[in-house]
């Protein structure tokens, strides 16, 4: 999810508490699903093993010394592994959104969830977790704990294209054997992909596809006034932020299972609530998983991710992070921080977009497929209502997005 907790969080984040439900980006339809208390709490490799997929934990260390976990499902249920080489399964590099992480591809559960569809497609799943996750919140040397400096949380999308983006590349070919694989982004997991194509054009070649779903770059559109005249306020939160000891958004906590499991729970007086509020009013949830996602969303995030977006929508740039003047002219040789260049993505690219997403506008898709040029092809969602948390949460989500997203990808395999 790129923009729907952009309002609150900058009016809430001093107190962060406040904020942690409107951020949980969760809603849908897991009929697979055989315990919804043991669900919610469960991390991803237990919640994939217990559906009986194979599931590896990979530890990968990026050139800041960030180090994140990748979840593989290497393939699917009763399968036997492939040896790595020509013959390996085609490698499937997913990254997740704003305060996501990998569990948001699996709670829908087998035969509903895009992590199970790929494996049971025959596709070798990486299922990405940026810095700062829940999954992904180490590094060699510096503390996440630590209050004082928070030298940590000192980083947007930007690192995590430029930096988290090649290391995940490099480990899955090496452990594949395989050089060149498919990526599926969602929301951030797009901004991130067109970051790294805009820093590290060498990677392009790499990859066989770009699938897009709910692509978030520009935000020159907007229909929503109270959150721009919120965005022009971005420098003071983040100066507030850092000079309090606050450069952390959303941890994953039990307590959001806890909360989850009493108040959206099937038969919960506040069921319906908390489905508008999670899931941005689509009606195209399953209530009683409801507490599933709660479990698993938000999974925790830098401010500065945030904060980036404001600045994009604020200056209307689709560009680096703006620090102060001095400070850009000593990182980019600039005033102001460059623009990321999106004619750079040689990858064929795929923009899956919601008729009904109200955090990437249709038109600001648009937009983006007319900067990028030729290489970018534009998909609507069927379903009219189809909205950002739908990509990930939808009961119809197979039908309206993932199999037409696995049609694409076999038309581009190797």
């Amino acid at each position: 999810m790129a923009w729907a907790p952009l309002a609150l969080l900058l009016v809430t984040a001093a107190t962060v508490t406040t904020a942690a439900t409107a951020a949980t980006a969760a809603t849908a339809g897991n009929r697979h699903s055989t315990n919804i208390a043991e669900d919610a709490r469960l991390n991803v490799p237990a919640l994939v093993r217990k559906y009986g997929y194979p599931l590896e934990e990979h530890t990968v260390v990026t050139s800041d010394g960030y180090v994140l976990t990748a979840h593989r499902i290497p393939h699917a249920r009763g399968e036997r592994p492939v040896l790595p080489g020509a013959g390996a399964r085609t490698p499937v590099l997913v990254m997740h959104g704003l305060m996501c992480s990998s569990a948001d591809f699996l709670v829908l559960g087998p035969g509903s969830a895009l992590g199970y569809l790929l494996a049971d497609a025959g596709y070798d799943v990486w299922l990405a977790n940026a810095r700062g996750n829940y999954y992904s919140r180490r590094h060699l040397s510096l503390d996440p704990d630590e209050r004082e400096r928070l030298d940590f949380w000192r980083f947007s999308w930007d690192e995590i294209g430029e930096r988290d983006l090649p290391a995940l590349v490099e480990h899955v070919s090496a452990i594949s054997g395989r050089r060149r694989m498919h990526y599926v982004g969602y929301s951030q997991g797009t901004t991130a992909f067109l970051v790294m194509a805009a820093l590290r054009p060498e990677y392009g070649a790499r990859f066989l596809s770009f699938q897009a779903l709910a692509p978030a770059a520009f935000n020159e559109y907007s229909d929503n006034p109270a959150r721009d005249e919120l965005m022009q306020y971005e420098s003071l939160l983040d100066a507030i932020a850092f000079s309090n000891g606050f450069g952390e958004v959303l941890r994953r906590r039990p307590l959001f299972a806890d909360l989850g499991l009493q108040h959206c729970a099937d038969g919960a007086e506040l069921q319906e609530l908390c489905a508008q509020a999670l899931t941005g009013g689509s009606q195209h949830v399953n209530r009683t998983l409801l507490p599933v996602f709660a479990g698993h969303n938000p999974a925790g995030a830098a401010l500065r991710q945030i904060i980036h977006y404001a600045q994009v929508q604020r200056f209307g740039r689709f560009a680096r992070y703006n620090f102060d003047p001095v400070t850009n002219m000593a990182r980019y040789g600039s005033l102001r921080p460059p623009e990321y260049d999106v004619t750079r993505v040689t990858t064929p690219t795929h923009l899956h977009y919601g008729l009904g997403d109200a955090n990437s506008l249709p038109a600001n898709v648009r937009l983006l497929a007319r900067r990028m040029g030729a290489r970018a092809v534009l998909h609507a969602v069927p379903r009219a209502s189809f909205n950002h948390f739908d990509f990930i949460w939808a009961s119809d989500a197979r039908a309206q997005l993932y199999e037409p997203v696995l049609a694409l990808l076999r038309r581009h395999d190797e």
